[in-house]
């Protein structure tokens, strides 16, 4: 089939891009929200006899340690409450209402939680799982136990794990190759997030999260929750 005349390609010079109109999209974000509290001590010293008081009654601990029921507010006093109230707070902040045509609601909403306690000791792990039912799941760590210097090599492990919503495609067709962007190294792979003290992460509950084998002395204490609409 004739095409017409063809143009003679062969003598252009290597193509370019326009630097003003060129943008950077790093599409289908996962927000991680990082979320030092302030007072964190003086919670802490309420949250941490508490926990491990309720431990040591229950006497269960298994490949993931010891995690109570999700029955935390119901035993954890003013200071589950506050913590509770705060990650309520955090939420809020990042949650937009919108009606079906997707217009803006006015309002705060009303959420219902549900939040445990868990205790990692030596070689404790936290199996992946996800949060069907809820919108946000987060973690505070009342006691980060050995944590990695900040800077300083590998540390105890213990790491909260997070899993590439999107699965691991890429790894199957292309394991050698990366993408050489800012933002995009871990995709299609797992990323990483120190435990700290007195810091509380928040996440969307569909995402696929565990904890990497902790190899510290300390007990590592923290308490985890999901809030649903």
């Amino acid at each position: 089939m004739d095409h017409g005349p063809q143009a003679d390609l062969s003598s252009l010079e290597p193509l370019t891009f326009s630097a003003a109109g060129f943008r950077q999209r790093n599409v289908f974000p996962t927000p991680l929200l990082v979320a030092p509290v302030n007072d964190a001590a003086a919670l802490n010293e309420r949250l941490r006899p508490a926990i491990l008081a309720r431990a040591a009654r229950e006497r269960g601990a298994g490949e993931d340690g010891w995690r109570s029921a999700d029955d935390f507010a119901s035993w954890s006093g003013p200071a589950g409450a506050a913590l509770l109230e705060a990650a309520t707070r955090l939420a809020n902040g990042f949650t937009a209402l919108r009606t079906p045509d997707g217009a803006a609601l006015e309002g705060v909403l009303n959420w219902r939680s549900n939040a445990w306690a868990s205790v990692s000791g030596a070689d404790h792990a936290g199996q992946p799982a996800y949060h069907p039912g809820a919108f946000w799941s987060g973690v505070y760590w009342v006691d980060a136990g050995d944590e990695a210097p900040a800077g300083k090599g590998a540390g105890p492990g213990g790491e909260f794990e997070m899993h590439d919503p999107r699965g691991i495609l890429p790894g199957f067709s292309a394991p050698q190759l990366r993408m050489a962007i800012p933002g995009c190294l871990s995709a299609g792979l797992t990323d990483y997030e120190a435990p700290r003290t007195g810091t509380m992460l928040v996440f969307p509950s569909w995402l696929v999260h565990g904890a990497r084998r902790y190899s510290g002395i300390r007990p590592r204490i923290s308490v985890g929750f999901t809030l649903s609409a």
